[in-house]
């Protein structure tokens, strides 16, 4: 099986801290610049899966950089350069304690809350009479605090700029920036013969100004459905056909984890774990509408310092 890079311990030049999240690690170099890291990490119910998956680092990486490039004209943005497959390097920013998530369709958690009798989501308030997969009469905003450790809690626009987390004029750029990249996205993604469902967005700020961070429109952070057939199974009632991460929860939900105190991880079989990894190159090929060429991953670690030094090398010039 291919590895998996799944920890990083690098010293770059200039490097002034670094920071291990659950799928990325980030350095900071100087004040000015970051360098993360997509590892193969997965993570679920907001924890970290004991079991790498072979080229989502680099699927999320290069997806990333896809859509921060499409939607450039949009929102300005945090990404330099792409000096390596898993790598990308950008302007540092101080980011928003909240991630923005936009949902188009009743799906997923959002569902789950729905059917337990919930009419309101982050101050939202919902239709009745909605069934799963359904459309929103118009895209909803539902953002969360975004947490360190642990899970992101949701919260409503009101509490985020009542308690001081947003301003309300920072919050409404972040508004109105959300809509108008879902709104790309969902177009980029028709154009695929895919329905981009929900997704979440990270902002922050340099030099007094808001740029999207982060990755964008990835199966970590989207949920995609295949829209042909999608309207005759949501007339039968059925499950969509998705690319996205929620393949993963529910493997884990079927076996009795969600991410609950006491709960175990199922075994992550070779087999399993070959499954995740073609699901997500199946989904770049997809939403990229092109073929996903494997790097060699022979000698991961070693790859990745020699790109990255030639990098900060050409941007300390």
């Amino acid at each position: 099986m291919a590895k998996a890079l799944v920890s990083t311990d690098y010293n770059f030049p200039g490097q002034t801290g670094v920071y291990h999240g659950k799928v990325r690690d980030v350095y900071s170099i100087g004040d000015d610049t970051l360098v993360m890291i997509a590892t193969d990490r997965i993570s679920a119910f907001d924890v970290v899966l004991p079991e790498g998956i072979p080229y989502k680092g680099q699927v999320l990486n290069q997806i990333a950089t896809y859509f921060l490039d499409a939607t450039s004209d949009i929102v300005p943005n945090w990404k330099l350069a792409t000096p390596d497959p898993m790598v990308s390097v950008g302007i540092r920013c101080e980011g928003f304690r909240v991630e923005m998530i936009i949902r188009g369709y009743l799906t997923g958690s959002a569902w789950r809350e729905y059917k337990n009798g919930c009419r309101e989501l982050c101050g939202v308030k919902l239709p009745e009479g909605m069934r799963e997969n359904q459309a929103f009469p118009e895209p909803i905003i539902t953002p969360t605090t975004k947490a360190d450790a642990g899970h992101d809690e949701n919260i409503s626009k009101e509490e985020i700029i009542a308690q001081g987390i947003v301003s309300a004029e920072d919050y409404e750029k972040m508004e109105e920036y959300t809509r108008k990249l879902f709104a790309r996205g969902q177009k980029m993604a028709a154009e695929k013969g895919l329905i981009l469902v929900d997704t979440k967005y990270e902002f922050g700020k340099h030099d007094g100004k808001v740029y999207l961070i982060d990755e964008i429109h990835t199966p970590d952070s989207s949920r995609y459905f295949y829209a042909e057939g999608y309207e005759e199974r949501f007339e039968k009632g059925l499950p969509q056909r998705q690319l996205s991460k929620e393949f993963v929860r529910q493997w884990l939900m079927d076996n009795g984890f969600m991410g609950q105190a006491g709960q175990k991880v199922p075994e992550m079989t070779p087999e399993i774990i070959k499954t995740i990894s073609d699901r997500y190159i199946e989904l770049y090929e997809h939403v990229t509408g092109q073929d996903f060429i494997k790097a060699d991953e022979s000698n991961l670690k070693d790859r990745i310092a020699v790109n990255v030094l030639d990098c900060l090398q050409q941007l300390s010039r």
